[in-house]
């Protein structure tokens, strides 16, 4: 077995830790004082609309995994489907996090710039952002790790049994990339929606 191999039995460990610190970032920039009454009421109408829109998204998203997921186990094999669904899953919890620690970060920058200046403002527009970028890196290693003790441990690189196992690997990536691409195009039109509509308001 080579070293990149063996070093594949602790990336469950660096995805558990990556998470780690993520909530721990989340935490910090949560801490920070939101502003005004108006600032937070604003905060609080933005969180709820955002936090909406993603669960409305995944509702309608659920249906599309389900149906690939089962053309998959009939076309490849049932491990494959649900390492898809797996992948999907992560891809989801990811985007709560970010989304989550996004609409929490946005006042919070903004009262920072308004009371303490650009250097802390950008200190808590980064730490929101890290949240996601540690998220998807975490629950991704979190992910090929578990799928690797439960698959491919034992097996030896060059074997079919370990073909199989890069099947599988597919079949995690392309469930998470199907989440991100829909969420990606769903959110750009989402936004660009409250922009218009914020536009027209005044």
């Amino acid at each position: 077995m080579t070293d990149f191999v063996a070093y594949t039995e602790f990336a469950w460990v660096l995805g558990v830790l990556g998470l780690a610190i993520a909530y721990v970032t989340y935490g910090y920039v949560k801490k920070q004082p939101a502003g005004t009454d108006v600032m937070i009421d604003l905060g609080e109408q933005i969180h709820d609309g955002a936090m909406t829109f993603l669960r409305r998204e995944y509702t309608y998203l659920a249906v599309f995994v389900v149906v690939v997921a089962i053309l998959l186990s009939l076309a490849i094999s049932t491990t494959t489907a649900l390492a898809y669904v797996f992948g999907a899953l992560s891809s989801v919890a990811a985007g709560f996090a970010g989304m989550k620690a996004a609409t929490r970060a946005n006042t919070r920058t903004a009262a920072a710039a308004n009371e303490e200046g650009q250097g802390k403002a950008l200190r808590i527009a980064f730490f929101g952002g890290a949240v996601m970028g540690l998220a998807v890196a975490s629950l991704g290693l979190l992910g090929l790790g578990a799928l690797y003790l439960a698959f491919a441990a034992d097996a030896v690189p060059g074997t079919g049994e370990f073909g199989n196992f890069a099947q599988i690997v597919s079949g995690f990536a392309m469930g998470a990339s199907t989440i991100a691409l829909f969420a990606r195009v769903g959110g750009g039109i989402y936004t660009k929606a409250a922009d218009v509509g914020a536009d027209l308001v005044g």
